[in-house]
């Protein structure tokens, strides 16, 4: 750590003369170069004084993080946990004080917005929802979720590009019945149905390839239970698709053990792609293929447009999409 003593030997003169011209000591009679080069030195050995040091303390950037999921609905399907590591993580390394801020029931607490400097959310929200954090801030970044990218900063991934290529891999791989298996959410008080860009981008895709089947598609909540149970449900109705698309990994664990009771091999006779690439997926046996998504560069990234917004006044929306990868690994074939 830098001591005065360091700046006043380098500049050449006493601790007492660099302590007055770094603390503004306008009594002090000293030659402007010699004031100049004490400033220079102690901005190069990133030298603070007390009362900067004070300032920094005290003066920190406070930001709210609405999570949309529980911490129990956090800790069963990971996406959404991921993205607030890369916040928290940015947050640390620029000393930023966080408030997080968990659903209670169907609503936010938003009183805790009070006296925040900005807001990000994680995850998707009603209309009502978003209009209700915007009457608390006008730094808002959402991440995974586009409300009005006309009036809001964003954070998102191009579900449709992603998704287009895994059918394309698995159309040319020779998979003609191809299952999908994801999740149903809902927003707001009333309960509105969320369109997930994965099911729509398949159903276009197999009705584009005239290959669709109403009855390939099973939907339940993101978690290893419902991936589990609606695998199970497939395989006792028969006429098993060859290849699955599955929405989460979480999901894709649980129908994998489902496949594996039923002495089904994976992926000589189902082929299985996830999506997300959490940290376990390549230690499953077998190793998961599925869509990567730089969850944590998606929390990094709402900070520093955030910051953008409260440092920089930045008036205009931005609109992030932060680009996936498929990763093919043991699962598919």
């Amino acid at each position: 750590m830098t001591t005065i003593k360091d700046i006043a030997k380098l500049a050449g003169v006493s601790t007492a003369t660099v302590s007055r011209v770094l603390n503004q000591d306008a009594s002090l009679n000293v030659a402007d170069d010699t004031r100049r080069k004490i400033f220079e030195i102690a901005d190069e050995l990133g030298y603070k004084t007390v009362k900067q040091r004070t300032k920094n303390i005290f003066n920190r950037i406070k930001i709210g993080v609405i999570h949309w999921y529980s911490q129990n609905e956090e800790l069963g399907d990971p996406y959404y946990l991921l993205i607030a590591m890369g916040i928290e993580k940015e947050c640390f390394s620029k000393q930023i004080e966080m408030v997080t801020i968990f659903k209670n029931g169907d609503r936010y607490i938003t009183s805790e917005l009070n006296d925040l400097d900005g807001v990000i959310a994680i995850g998707k929200f009603s209309k009502a929802d978003v209009e209700e954090f915007a009457a608390y801030s006008n730094n808002i970044v959402f991440v995974d979720f586009s409300p009005n990218e006309k009036k809001y900063d964003s954070v998102v991934v191009d579900f449709r590009k992603a998704l287009t290529e895994v059918f394309e891999y698995l159309h040319q791989s020779g998979h003609s019945k191809i299952g999908y298996i994801g999740g149903v959410e809902y927003v707001g008080q009333n309960k509105e149905l969320i369109e997930d860009e994965r099911l729509t981008t398949y159903q276009e895709f197999m009705k584009k390839h005239d290959k669709y089947n109403p009855k390939f598609i099973r939907l339940g909540r993101f978690t290893s239970e419902d991936g589990h149970n609606l695998m199970r449900a497939a395989i006792e109705e028969g006429n098993l698709p060859t290849a699955f698309f599955i929405a989460s990994d979480s999901m894709a664990i649980g129908a994998i053990q489902a496949l594996y009771e039923a002495n089904m091999n994976v992926p000589h006779e189902v082929s299985i792609i996830s999506f997300n690439d959490i940290p376990t997926s390549k230690y499953l046996v077998p190793s998961l293929s599925t869509v990567k998504v730089y969850t944590e560069f998606m929390g990094v990234t709402s900070v520093q447009m955030l910051l953008e917004r409260i440092n920089e006044g930045r008036q205009i929306p931005k609109k992030v999409i932060i680009p996936s990868e498929l990763i093919l690994r043991e699962s598919c074939k």
